[in-house]
């Protein structure tokens, strides 16, 4: 190997350690900064000295020859707060300082920059300054003059050596000992194998598995023949044919075997291998987590706050892809909890709380979905704030405190008073939200009055296979995660009611949102129906129907990605390879849940033949106005009107003459729209009759209320909108 690949073999493996490195004197910084007793103070700096001496051996031997000085010089500090038993807060923040530089300092030599000017060059003077012994002892040497390289070494990296020097007090080996033999085995042997490998590696099985599937339905379709082939022979039984077919016969039967032998022990090999390929490629979540101390720790000096976080569930493998899409989540709620949520000292010490604030990060399995969630103790969401900023931006601002905690993950909504670098800009928290919805999971939030706030994120423990269940809609077919399904049911039109204008499926005392999958994505819709199948979508704690063509089946697919062009399609968050080597849409079902509940009636299902070309309508409002608008909008429509005072003079007239349609107001004398519309559901001749109910009655319990008693559709006078009553009659007729 010539001297320029020599130099930059040593630099790529001199990088990749660093790395490691880095992660690890971050770590061993936050613990010493905390620890008060000596002894494990001591043991603390020894590591660290340990791992700077590794540094600056692998940067001698790469010629990063300032990597090596500062090194040297941290070594120096750190022996002094040893020396010292304690260190100060100045000190600390110096290390903390160089190993950042440290760390900006191996992406420039990754990226083939000189560190001149770098922050790692101007850290240099200040590092020397803090190392320098104290003016009764510049009279001595220094204790560790031996580890300075010699000027020979730094000039000539290639005679350097590829281990670093062990300081000047070690014992040598004896000559006479042989070195400790290698374990028998490799498994203590480490292999680093980058990232972009081992996702090479996964493609490559997952193609397997899917070569696999796709052998076995042609293992399928060989039975077939082989049994229309038995088929044929008894129809010509007795003929000189019978013995040349049940030869062909015979030869399929054995190649079929054969080829179902060939599928199962193919199968096995393609299991085994995306098993140990999906093994190689998994972190702990607390390696995940690497990092996030210290960003909780940044956060909190320049608050003058204190913090301490807790990891649980740290020993949980989950895949490196996962792990690296839930960093940034992570890392954004964690500075967002300091910055928002954990109180300085002096208010928790007020409020019975211990100075030290708690951040806990959890991670559990649930079935095939990691659950992780993010935990403070601080004072919480502010929802009065978050009601007041939507408001001011003129947004709906819900009365449920659940769904105002959502607020948060509206973009630009941020209640902080002041803009600082990681609070007040509004951006974290959708940030989040799109994060974690790009992962196919969903995010949460909990929160309680200066008790602290719960971010729960959900999301799928594999983001290379999954299970699909494929539907059609619009002349498509179309993957949704079988993990999002909530059920499968079968529409008719009485099971849909109306809502503000809104199509909504009765489930038991819920109302959920419903949508036609077709309209949705703007696809064609597909042929009319008198029942039509649907698919119920679960986000969160968040529920959607969906409208569709069929329901096709539900197999295992590779997910692929659409690539950065069409990262940010509507609706659809990647692509599935089907078994049969198909490409389908693998739709988000967080945006089509969120696209359900905010779309207007649409038709459903197919209008009779023969209708009546003047509709009869039984109009019933206490208030002369409202009942005057209503009846000039229907009539209007072509529709014919029996204006009626109250409940009980709309149920007269019904019995009397009949009609097509109710429209009820809720509170009227004598009988209610509640108690007209029970009425109605209980009379065997009127309990298929449409009922709208337009009241000024919005809340949750009414429109539960309403549903109890049978109400068609539940419109509300606030958003009252001539549109939306005749739409919704049109449907219901």
């Amino acid at each position: 190997m010539d001297r320029d690949r020599l130099a930059q073999a040593l630099l790529a493996t001199f990088l990749e350690e660093l790395e490691g490195h880095i992660v690890s004197l971050n770590r061993e910084l936050l613990a010493l900064e905390r620890e008060t007793a000596p002894a494990r103070m001591a043991e603390l700096v020894a590591s660290l000295l340990r791992t700077l001496h590794s540094v600056k051996g692998a940067a001698r031997a790469a010629s990063a020859t300032l990597v090596e000085t500062a090194c040297h010089r941290m070594e120096e500090v750190l022996e002094g707060v040893r020396d010292a038993g304690a260190g100060t807060a100045e000190v600390f923040e110096l290390c903390f300082t160089t190993v950042d530089a440290l760390d900006d300092a191996g992406r420039r030599l990754a990226a083939r920059q000189e560190l001149v000017g770098s922050p790692l060059e101007a850290l240099l003077p200040q590092l020397e300054r803090a190392a320098a012994p104290p003016a009764s002892s510049r009279g001595r040497a220094p204790a560790t003059a031996a580890t300075v390289p010699a000027l020979d070494d730094v000039a000539h990296p290639a005679r350097a050596p590829l281990e670093p020097t062990p300081p000047a007090s070690a014992e040598p080996p004896s000559p006479q000992e042989p070195p400790p033999a290698a374990p028998a085995g490799v498994d203590a042997l480490p292999v680093r194998v980058s990232a972009q490998k081992l996702d090479a590696l996964l493609a490559r099985s997952g193609e397997l598995r899917v070569a696999t599937l796709r052998l076995e339905g042609r293992a399928e379709a060989l039975e077939s023949v082989r049994e229309a082939l038995a088929q044929a022979r008894e129809a010509v039984l007795g003929t000189p044919g019978e013995q040349a077919l049940l030869r062909a016969e015979t030869e399929l039967s054995r190649v079929t075997m054969d080829l179902a032998a060939d599928r199962r022990t193919l199968g096995g090999v393609a299991t085994g291998l995306d098993d140990e390929v999906r093994r190689a490629r998994t972190l702990s979540f607390e390696e995940g987590c690497e990092g996030l101390e210290r960003a909780a720790r940044d956060v909190a000096r320049s608050l003058d706050r204190q913090v301490r976080l807790e990891i649980h569930g740290g020993a949980l493998e989950l895949d490196r892809s996962l792990l690296q899409g839930l960093r940034e989540p992570l890392l954004h709620l964690v500075r967002n909890a300091v910055a928002h949520g954990l109180e300085s000292p002096e208010e928790r010490e007020r409020q019975g709380k211990p100075p030290e604030g708690r951040l806990t990060l959890s991670a559990r399995l649930k079935g095939s979905r990691v659950e992780v969630t993010v935990d403070d103790d601080g004072r919480g969401l502010n929802l009065a704030a978050l009601r007041e900023r939507a408001r001011a931006r003129g947004l709906k601002v819900p009365e449920d405190d659940e769904e105002a905690a959502r607020l948060v993950f509206l973009p630009g909504l941020s209640t902080a008073v002041t803009v600082t670098q990681v609070a007040g800009r509004g951006v974290g928290l959708d940030v989040v939200r799109m994060h974690v919805e790009g992962l196919r999971g969903s995010v949460e939030v909990t929160t309680l009055p200066d008790r602290g706030t719960c971010f729960t994120l959900d999301v799928p423990l594999t983001l290379s296979t999954l299970r699909v269940l494929l539907v059609s809609a619009g002349g498509q077919i179309l993957a949704l995660a079988s993990e999002s399904v909530a059920r499968l049911v079968r529409l008719s039109p009485g099971e849909v009611r109306d809502v503000e204008g809104r199509p909504a499926w009765a489930s038991g005392d819920a109302l959920v949102p419903l949508a036609s999958l077709a309209d949705v994505l703007g696809l064609p819709p597909g042929p009319p129906r008198t029942r039509r199948g649907a698919v119920v979508l679960a986000s969160g704690t968040a529920r959607a129907v969906v409208v569709v063509d069929e329901v096709l089946a539900e197999q295992e697919a590779l997910v692929r990605s659409l690539g950065h062009r069409v990262r940010r399609a509507r609706h659809v968050s990647a692509a599935a390879v089907l078994p049969d080597g198909r490409l389908s849409l693998l739709l988000n079902p967080v945006s089509l849940v969120r696209a359900a509940g905010g779309r207007p009636a649409a038709s459903l299902f197919p209008a009779p033949a023969a209708q009546r070309t003047r509709r009869r309508v039984v109009l019933a409002d206490d208030s002369p106005t409202t009942r005057a608008l209503e009846q000039s909008i229907l009539e209007s429509a072509g529709y014919e009107v029996v204006a009626c005072v109250d409940g009980a003079d709309a149920w007269e007239r019904l019995q009397a003459g009949g009609a097509d349609a109710l429209v009820l107001d809720v509170e009227m004398p004598r009988m209610d729209g509640f108690s007209l519309t029970e009425a109605v559901r209980a009379s065997p001749r009127f309990s298929r009759l449409p009922v709208v109910l337009v009241t000024a009655r919005g809340k949750a319990e009414d429109k539960a209320r309403g549903l109890q008693a049978g109400a068609s559709a539940y419109l509300v006078k606030s958003a009252f909108d001539p549109t939306s009553l005749l739409e919704t009659l049109r449907r219901l007729l």
